[in-house]
C-alpha cells in the first residue's frame, strides 16, 4: 500500500524510539522469538506465513511493483534461502497477503486496491509449498475474485487449516467485514466472496491458529483475536501488537505459541509476542475496549523488554481522540 494517514504518520514520529528498541534477532539464536529480514530485495514485506514443511522458515513477499515472487526467509539468520517465481499467472498488481492451507498449499492474495474500488476483480494464486528450498519456478493456479457487494481494498487473506476455505477481510478505517469464499475455488469461473461477519479493525493482515480455532486480525496500532466458532466469529480480546513503523503482517509460529508481527521497509523486523491465552503466555491481553481504526494495545519491545510503553500509550490515545473529533467532516478512502 502507498497511502499514509495521520495515525500511520504518528508511527513514523516514533521511529527513533523503535530504533533504540530493535526486535530480537534470529542471528542471536532466538529463532521464533524474532528476526530481521536482511534481503535487500525485500523492501515492502506485506505478508507473512510460517512454512509447513520447513521449520523456522517464513514465507513473505513484496507489495506492488516486485513481480510474481515469494521469498523463503530463515528465522535463524534473517536471510532468504529461496526465491520462488510463480508461473501460470498474469502480472501481479498489489500483492498484500500470504497464507498456507491444507496439503501444504500456499495462497497468495493479489487483493490490494489503493483506490478502494478501482479494480472490478482481484486475484488469488495457489501453489504447492516447495519441498526443496532453492531458487526455482513453480506453476501456480490463478483464481478470479469479486465481492458480492462491490469492489474494495483488502490486505488480509486467510485459509482455514482444516476446511481449506479462503477468507478475505477488507480494509476500512472504521472497520470492515470478513468475506467468505466458495467452499472450493474455481479456476475457470469467478469466485464471489460474501460478507459473513463484522471486523472491528482497520485490518492490515490476519492469521488462523494452526488448529483453526482462533482468528487474529492486526492493524497498524493494534489487533483483535476472535474465537473462530465455525465462522460465526466471537470477539475475545485485544492483541498485544508491537508498535512498528508500518505494521503490515502477522503469522502464527508453526507450533502456535507465538504471533509473529512484520513490518514494511528495508531490514524490516519481525517481532514475536505470546499468543493470547496460550500456554506459558506471560501477558494477558485485555478483553474489552474499542479497537476501531486500528486501536489496541501497543508496546515497544527489545528482546522482551518494554521501552516507554506508558508514554507511547498516552500518545496513541491522544491521536485517536483527535481523529474522532475530525470524523464526520472529511472521509478518506
Amino acid at each position: 500500500m502507498r497511502r499514509r494517514s495521520p495515525v500511520l504518520l504518528a508511527g513514523f514520529l516514533l521511529t527513533g524510539v523503535l530504533a533504540s528498541a530493535p526486535a530480537a534477532s534470529a542471528a542471536d539464536g532466538t529463532g521464533d522469538q524474532g528476526f530481521t529480514i536482511q534481503d535487500p530485495r525485500i523492501t515492502e514485506s506485506s505478508g507473512l506465513a510460517a512454512s509447513h514443511l520447513h521449520p523456522g522458515i517464513y514465507w513473505t513477499h513484496n507489495d506492488s511493483g516486485d513481480g510474481p515472487y515469494i521469498y523463503a526467509v530463515d528465522s535463524a539468520t534473517g536471510k532468504t534461502v529461496a526465491r520462488i517465481t510463480l508461473s501460470g499467472v498474469g502480472t501481479p498488481r498489489d500483492v498484500e497477503a500470504i497464507s498456507i492451507g491444507p496439503d501444504n498449499q500456499i495462497y497468495v492474495g493479489d487483493i490490494g486496491d489503493n483506490l478502494d474500488g478501482s479494480w472490478p476483480y482481484v486475484w488469488i494464486y495457489k501453489l504447492p509449498e516447495p519441498k526443496k528450498l532453492v531458487d526455482q519456478t513453480v506453476r501456480a493456479t490463478q483464481y478470479v475474485v469479486k465481492y458480492s457487494n462491490g469492489a474494495r481494498n483488502a490486505e488480509s487473506l486467510v485459509v482455514h487449516p482444516r476446511t481449506g476455505r479462503v477468507y478475505i477481510i477488507d480494509k476500512k478505517e472504521d472497520g470492515g467485514h470478513l468475506y467468505e469464499g466458495p467452499a472450493t475455488l474455481s479456476a475457470s469461473g469467478t469466485n464471489v466472496f460474501k460478507p459473513v461477519a463484522t471486523v472491528d479493525l482497520w485490518a492490515t493482515d490476519a492469521a488462523f491458529s494452526p488448529d483453526g480455532g482462533q482468528l487474529v486480525v492486526r492493524g497498524y496500532l493494534g489487533g483483535i483475536y476472535y474465537d473462530w466458532n465455525g465462522g460465526r466469529i466471537k470477539r475475545e480480546g485485544r492483541l498485544d501488537v508491537p508498535l512498528q513503523k508500518q505494521g503490515e503482517s502477522v503469522s502464527y509460529s508453526t507450533d502456535g505459541t507465538k504471533l509473529m508481527y512484520g513490518s514494511e521497509g528495508v531490514d524490516s523486523p519481525v517481532q514475536a509476542e505470546d499468543v493470547p491465552g496460550g500456554t506459558g503466555s506471560s501477558k494477558s491481553p485485555s478483553g474489552s475496549g474499542s479497537s476501531a481504526a486500528g486501536g489496541g494495545s501497543g508496546s515497544l519491545t527489545a528482546g522482551g523488554t518494554e521501552v516507554g510503553a506508558v508514554a507511547v500509550g498516552v500518545a496513541v490515545l491522544a491521536l485517536f481522540g483527535l481523529r474522532r473529533l475530525r470524523r464526520g467532516s472529511t472521509r478518506r478512502h
